[in-house]
């Protein structure tokens, strides 16, 4: 991230990124991978008081803030009416519920004065071992994080031949969304991995086609190829070979093309 200047990347509409929770070795305490089978009987399996990544002991956030604030575009500063949205960009940080505050301040140490905080509401929990005990999480979390100026919102609204909207053909966008499991032409990569059909979503709302989109903890790929399949152009970084290597052979590969074009950034 300290290198941002030689990546010679276009300056991004949307940064979009699950940055590490910073929960060590405790990744899978509460998820059934911890044991053998899934299940306490058989005895702890090689997860077990293991994390799921190396960053996951001393992520940066106020690094990862500079670097998002130099890869984003600037604000627009066409004048726009009052309460509607510009071109200017923002970014989609994936959170906890208790990570919120922290990132909020970190977010405005670098000129991210505003937040729209998301919900994402699955029909399913990966707290199963603490079903007994407490009621369990079955949520992610996510906040909107941008400088002065509303951010590029697209709701599906259509325009003028003057390019102005038309009032009453957009639609509301809620600040919850339903979290749907990709299906099994997706390769599961990373076991923090983003569904696509979630990151599509959020890809659509805040950008059009052709608009540069950054995934600066990229993982599994799984931003890049949404934005891929929205017909925008993506960059990623990802600091794990391992992750690196099965997002550019597995994740990223297309009958039609036979691979994405992507940097390799390590």
């Amino acid at each position: 991230m300290q290198n941002y200047k030689k990546y010679a990347i276009p300056p991004a509409q949307l940064i979009i990124a699950d940055v590490p929770y910073n929960v060590g070795n405790n990744f899978y305490g509460s998820n059934p991978m911890w044991y053998k089978g899934g299940d306490n009987k058989n005895g702890e399996s090689k997860y077990a008081g293991k994390s799921a990544f190396n960053s996951d002991f001393n992520f940066n956030l106020y690094e990862y803030f500079h670097f998002c604030s130099k890869m984003l575009k600037k604000d627009d500063k066409k004048q726009v009416n009052r309460g509607r949205s510009s071109n200017s960009p923002c970014m989609i940080v994936f959170c906890s519920f208790e990570q919120m505050p922290i990132l909020i301040d970190a977010a405005k140490k670098h000129g991210f004065i505003h937040y729209i905080p998301l919900i994402f509401i699955k029909n399913y929990s990966p707290q199963v071992l603490k079903a007994n005990m407490r009621v369990v999480g079955a949520t992610e979390y996510a906040l909107v994080l941008y400088r002065d100026k509303l951010p590029k919102f697209r709701n599906g609204a259509q325009t003028d031949e003057n390019g102005k909207t038309i009032r009453g053909t957009g639609r509301m966008i809620f600040n919850w969304f339903k979290w749907e499991r990709d299906g099994k032409e997706i390769p599961k990569i990373h076991p923090a991995q983003k569904p696509v059909t979630v990151l599509k979503q959020l890809i659509e709302i805040f950008t059009d086609e052709g608009d540069v989109v950054i995934d600066p903890c990229c993982g599994s790929g799984s931003t890049l190829r949404a934005a891929r399949e929205l017909k925008r152009s993506a960059f990623g970084f990802e600091i794990d070979k391992n992750f690196y290597t099965r997002a550019k052979n597995e994740m990223l590969v297309y009958e039609d093309d036979n691979q994405m074009n992507i940097f390799d950034l390590i």
